[in-house]
């Protein structure tokens, strides 16, 4: 049932997927699981009152779960041109500054990549939340498994925005998604440890 060969290509010495696509799958595994919440919820007399709201919770839910397996690949061709970048030679002054001109351009779509898997998992962590709030109570727990694969993905795509932000020769660029990212971890993250706190207390 389970399709190893993400696994095994996330395990190989191939730089891609890497740590990108890695979080997005976990936004999309937590988007999943809070699918399943709501489908578990709808057509239950005792979720009536909440049926549209679920109803419209998955589709955005399917909506979104497409995008981060999406952007699983688009990490992988953000990469590609970085890569090529730091490989380029710099044995002389023109060749130095070829290599600086092609790697500034490759660490915009390699940041901006990361900063979209963020957003995106901070949409999931609002469905989330309706659903561990509203959703059927047997799947609560399931819930809380959401909220903390959604805390890992956006912790772990921030790295990917840190660590290429810091070879930006544009600092005003690079302040620019570094403050994205921490806005994102700042907001969301306490959210992802809210719902897992009222998840495991309700369970327990």
């Amino acid at each position: 049932m389970v399709d190893m060969r993400f696994l095994n290509n996330l395990a190989s010495a191939d730089p891609t997927p890497g740590g990108g696509g890695a979080a997005a799958y976990c936004g999309a595994l937590a988007a999943a699981l809070a699918s399943m919440v709501g489908n578990l919820t709808v057509g239950k007399k005792t979720y009536a009152a909440v049926e549209h709201d679920v109803q419209a919770a998955l589709v955005r839910l399917a909506d979104l779960r497409a995008r981060l397996i999406a952007l699983i690949d688009e990490d992988a061709r953000a990469f590609t041109p970085l890569a090529a970048a730091y490989r380029m030679p710099k044995d002389t002054p023109e060749q130095a500054a070829a290599k600086d001109d092609a790697l500034q351009c490759a660490l915009i779509l390699a940041c901006e990549i990361p900063l979209l898997i963020m957003e995106n998992v901070a949409l999931v962590v609002d469905e989330i939340d309706f659903l561990a709030h509203n959703g059927s109570k047997m799947a609560r727990s399931d819930a809380g498994v959401a909220a903390t694969f959604a805390r890992a993905a956006l912790e772990g795509a921030s790295l990917n925005v840190f660590i290429n932000v810091a070879s930006m020769r544009d600092e005003a660029r690079a302040q620019q998604y570094r403050s994205q990212a921490e806005c994102l971890l700042s907001s969301v993250v306490p959210r992802c440890d809210e719902l897992f706190a009222f998840v495991r207390c309700e369970v327990s």
